[in-house]
């Protein structure tokens, strides 16, 4: 077996959580397990998305679902099917979109690099509203009629970015876009947990929704799920399978895809770099069972415990510690840590480029730097690595032991 060390590379300590850059989340055992003994044998690929479509609709209520490469392929494969529904002549066209409609309308405070997803299959965002609060401009958010006026013969579809506080309410662009026959595709990568979002969100009734499968769900990194009606998800999944085969011999399941909706075979569609492999499949569904279970809120004794050891160990008076506690009862909480900036010398943007540089090298939450501010998550963390998480902080903060300001909320 070929480790990091092996390869030059030495472990971090990753005090971030499930951020891609680091590799995600730590996978159970189950999970593991699983991924290796689906890499053993061979099963066809559109039969094995159906079953896992079956299993993703009965855990989201959802009519079908897809098993992705990440969240951001869910959104491209979505935004795909939305542009082509079953027409095979423009599935061969993407991402050349001008003969027919392909704009996707989207709240202007509601854009983000992510949004590249929706327009790397061809999708031509139209932005609505102001941000007129970030900006300083005034006091309102992006309200519903913006999106109806913006609505005209080339609009294919909405965009809706899901998060704490998103304008107008999900529910209420739903029902606005059904009123015009428009579906509407969600961004929820990071809306788990709570594990209640699994149902409430397709409950809405959007006609798409994208999930991590590497995040809180703890799956493979690059892996997502692509949930909602069931002729978009066939769509999406036409657009990502391996497409090179004959007709008289082609015979998915005809609850995934429904060949009598087709004039023929399509040939690899738009999403074929975005292709999932067998393992990634049995092994996200090993971790969304063990999510929808309730099997990781064991872990939750534990990870408080990391945080309130490291809390409990970084007794100086450069820093102030501060527990943050969790949105919903499924969540772990997470330590801010103040930096007494002009008392240390250094500000928290320098300490935090110097966690990276030293040994062992330290990932910590960087958020929230300009207001002076170090986060540690500790999903990742285990009790040595927080004990050496809590070393390396004493040694950037400094050694002077003294009294610090410790609070909790």
């Amino acid at each position: 077996m070929t480790s990091y060390k092996e390869l030059g590379l030495e472990p971090i300590i990753n005090a971030c959580g499930t951020v891609t850059r680091l590799g995600g989340a730590p996978m159970p055992v189950a999970v593991l397990e699983a991924f290796h003994a689906a890499a053993q044998e061979w099963v066809p690929l559109e039969q094995l998305q159906a079953v896992a479509s079956r299993k993703i609709a009965e855990t989201t209520g959802a009519e079908a679902g897809l098993v992705t490469a990440g969240s951001a392929a869910a959104l491209t494969l979505g935004t795909a099917a939305i542009l082509t529904g079953y027409d095979l002549g423009r599935m061969e066209r993407l991402p050349q979109t001008d003969v027919f409609p392909n704009e996707i309308i989207i709240a202007r405070e509601q854009r983000s690099g992510y949004d590249h997803a929706i327009r790397a299959a061809g999708a031509r965002l139209v932005e609505v509203g102001f941000n007129e609060i970030t900006s300083n401009a005034g006091v309102r958010r992006t309200e519903l009629w913006e999106f109806e006026a913006a609505i005209n013969s080339q609009t294919a579809g909405i965009a809706y970015v899901l998060g704490p506080g998103s304008c107008p309410a999900l529910n209420d662009v739903v029902a606005m876009a059904h009123r015009h026959n428009l579906p509407v595709i969600v961004d929820a990568a990071g809306e788990l947990p709570p594990r209640d979002n699994l149902k409430r969100i397709p409950a809405t009734g959007a006609d798409l929704v994208a999930f991590s499968g590497g995040k809180a769900i703890r799956g493979p990194q690059s892996t997502g799920i692509l949930c909602g009606r069931r002729e978009l998800v066939s769509s999406a999944a036409l657009q990502m399978l391996d497409m090179d085969d004959h007709l008289e011999l082609w015979n998915p399941p005809a609850e995934f895809i429904d060949q009598s909706q087709l004039a023929g075979i399509p040939r690899h569609g738009i999403g074929r770099g975005l292709k999932v492999s067998k393992e990634e499949i049995v092994a996200l569904l090993t971790a969304l069972q063990l999510f929808a279970a309730g099997a990781y809120d064991e872990d939750l004794p534990r990870l408080r415990g990391y945080l309130e050891s490291i809390q409990s160990g970084l007794q100086i008076p450069q820093a102030t510690c501060r527990i943050v506690e969790p949105s919903s009862p499924d969540r772990w909480p997470i330590l801010e840590i103040a930096v007494d900036e002009k008392s240390l010398g250094r500000t928290a943007f320098e300490v935090c480029k110097t966690l990276r540089t030293g040994s062992p090298t330290v990932f910590v939450g960087h958020g929230k730097l300009s207001e002076g501010i170090l986060v540690v998550n500790p999903l990742c963390l285990n009790e040595e690595r927080a004990a050496q998480l809590t070393m390396r902080l004493v040694e950037e903060l400094g050694k002077t032991v003294g009294t610090t300001r410790v609070s909790s909320e």
